[in-house]
């Protein structure tokens, strides 16, 4: 399977929205998250008073559906996109696809239908529920199936070489992404941590994993730091065999996109 590395959404201290495009062997497209989309550029209130914060671009040419136009692709051929969770600097693009089936862990699913009142400024309801999203909602099945890891496996309409990991703790729902490439696996954590050296070894990464809850504000704070101590084991024992990566760590970014 050949992957495409996005940035879809350029944002404050030159931090970037990592996104994934794969192009599956039965010849459609798998989006991993959809970054700002046209309606984010096109008005940006629609992101309300948080964007002040963080600063997106807000870039045509970055939107994952003008990206993958460039690449000569069809945005048509999107049929599946799989979210890492619901805030909306990763879901205010799924509004450029509506004929795709979305897929998300069933516990964002159930935080996103109910939100807390922190939750409702991260969830941004024009984008997640006003243009008819298709959702597939996947349950935790089976047990540590993949590196330690529990996944969820046979996701609809997708191949086997992709799985969903839940990674929980930046958001109750909160997964990562993890595809096999055929050449080494590719793990897409999403938010569970924000910057590469939270999931280093050493006194410096350990250092990195305490401060990560107190400058993100996770949802579930201890359960984040577990999950990203356990990628840093990942990272430490497996690196030959998988590539671990986050959201918004541009450095991370740029590596993969060098690596092809």
């Amino acid at each position: 399977m050949k992957v495409h590395h996005l940035n879809c959404g350029t944002m404050a201290m030159g931090t970037v929205d990592h996104c994934l495009l794969v192009e599956l062997p039965a010849g459609d497209l798998l989006l991993v998250d959809s970054g700002f989309g046209l309606d984010c550029v096109r008005r940006p209130q629609l992101l309300g008073l948080t964007r002040h914060a963080i600063r997106p671009a807000l870039d045509e040419s970055e939107t994952a559906i003008r990206q993958i136009e460039t690449l000569g692709l069809d945005p048509k051929d999107v049929r599946n996109i799989v979210v890492t969770h619901l805030d909306y600097d990763h879901t205010s693009g799924l509004a450029d696809f509506p004929w795709a089936t979305v897929h998300v862990h069933a516990p964002e699913y159930r935080a996103g239908m109910h939100p807390t009142v922190i939750e409702r400024i991260r969830y941004r309801p024009d984008q997640l529920w006003a243009h008819g999203v298709q959702w597939r909602v996947n349950q935790l099945s089976g047990g540590d199936g993949w590196f330690g890891f529990e996944a969820v496996r046979d996701l609809p309409g997708l191949p086997e070489e992709v799985l969903v990991v839940p990674l929980l703790g930046h958001s109750r729902g909160h997964a990562g992404v993890a595809i096999d490439t055929g050449a080494g696996w590719l793990l897409h954590a999403g938010d569970a941590y924000t910057t590469g050296g939270a999931v280093s070894d050493g006194a410096a990464g350990a250092f990195a994993r305490a401060m990560h809850p107190v400058l993100t504000h996770p949802t579930l704070p201890s359960t984040q730091f577990r999950n990203m101590r356990r990628l840093a084991e990942l990272k430490a024992e497996h690196s030959d065999e998988v590539t671990v990566f986050c959201s918004h760590d541009k450095s991370e970014f740029d590596r993969l996109v060098a690596v092809g």
